[in-house]
């Protein structure tokens, strides 16, 4: 049986702190999977340079200089979506399957071979889901979690615990391409696919340098992003919420008509100024979801590219 080619694609944005450890391992694994006979010869390394501004193309530059790595430079930050999705659209057409991994390490490498030996059994798509958080903070943790059972209520599917580090066939990587939005939440969009999926289990390990680039604000735009490319609940929600206030200003007109023909009217401005706080906070919270909505509608509609390449070194 043929071996299939591997490519292992690592988005790298200022990462030369960390960058010659994750190089060593990964290369060392490789080549003892060649050197096994689980993939062919002619498997890479692929790393993709999401625009960084310090030494980090220069050092992929040096390491391509082996036949096993190769890589391509985004001419600007682009973000870590879009970084993972030009590193597959660049090397799609040479590998087989494609593995994509964090360049901290944090993802055990050592899965990847139980992740080939899934494909091979016949699952097109494997992810390596993390078996636990409590390498996490307490604050990372519950709002990981707070994050899952809202996309779950939402009605977006999404695998519990599992962040980019995955495996895929060439015709998974091929369907993904042909997903053209611009607003990138590739964990609900490879959900979308439909073949055949497989889950590996793994312990995650701290970062081996360097520091994370996945800050709140990342982490909660990334949060948005995935609600409002994958849901339309919110608005519904808005909608309900609208109709509830109606029913509740009826009842007070009711109530306050009453409370007139009785002669129990209470003069006073407390209730109305704090009624007109809450009815405007509410409406510029569904302006706000509303317009959510029409920004990620004026991004997809002029369809600029998601990315550029300045450089690439390719075998």
């Amino acid at each position: 049986m043929e071996k299939p080619v591997l490519y292992i694609v690592v988005p790298c944005y200022n990462e030369q702190d960390v960058l010659p450890i994750t190089h060593e391992h990964l290369v060392s694994l490789l080549q003892r999977m060649v050197d096994a006979g689980v993939v062919g010869g002619n498997s890479r390394v692929a790393y993709v340079d999401d625009g960084s501004t310090d030494g980090t193309w220069d050092m992929i530059s040096q390491y391509a200089q082996l036949p096993q790595v190769c890589g391509i430079k985004l001419s600007a930050n682009s973000g870590q979506q879009n970084a993972l999705m030009a590193g597959l659209e660049a090397f799609a057409r040479l590998a087989d399957v494609m593995v994509t991994i964090d360049a901290d390490l944090q993802d055990d490498i050592e899965v990847i071979p139980q992740m080939l030996d899934r494909h091979r059994q016949g699952s097109d798509i494997v992810y390596g889901v993390r078996r636990d958080r409590t390498s996490d903070t307490w604050f990372k943790r519950t709002s990981a979690q707070a994050f899952y059972r809202v996309m779950s209520r939402l009605g977006v599917r999404s695998v519990y615990n599992h962040a980019d580090y995955r495996l895929m066939s060439r015709r998974a990587v091929m369907a993904l391409l042909s997903y053209r939005e611009r607003n990138l939440y590739l964990r609900g969009v490879v959900s979308l696919l439909g073949f055949t999926t497989d889950c590996v289990y793994y312990d995650r390990a701290e970062r081996a340098a360097g520091h994370s680039k996945y800050q709140l604000r990342s982490m909660a735009g990334m949060a948005v992003d995935g609600i409002t490319s994958f849901s339309i609940r919110p608005v519904r929600m808005v909608l309900t919420l609208g109709v509830v206030f109606l029913f509740i200003a009826l009842a007070m007109l009711v109530y306050v008509l009453i409370a007139y023909f009785t002669g129990r009217a209470v003069s006073g401005w407390a209730s109305i100024v704090l009624s007109l706080w809450f009815i405007g906070g509410c409406i510029l919270i569904g302006l706000g979801v509303v317009g959510e909505y029409i920004g990620k509608i004026y991004i997809e509609v002029k369809d600029r590219p998601r990315y550029h390449i300045a450089e690439q070194i390719i075998k």
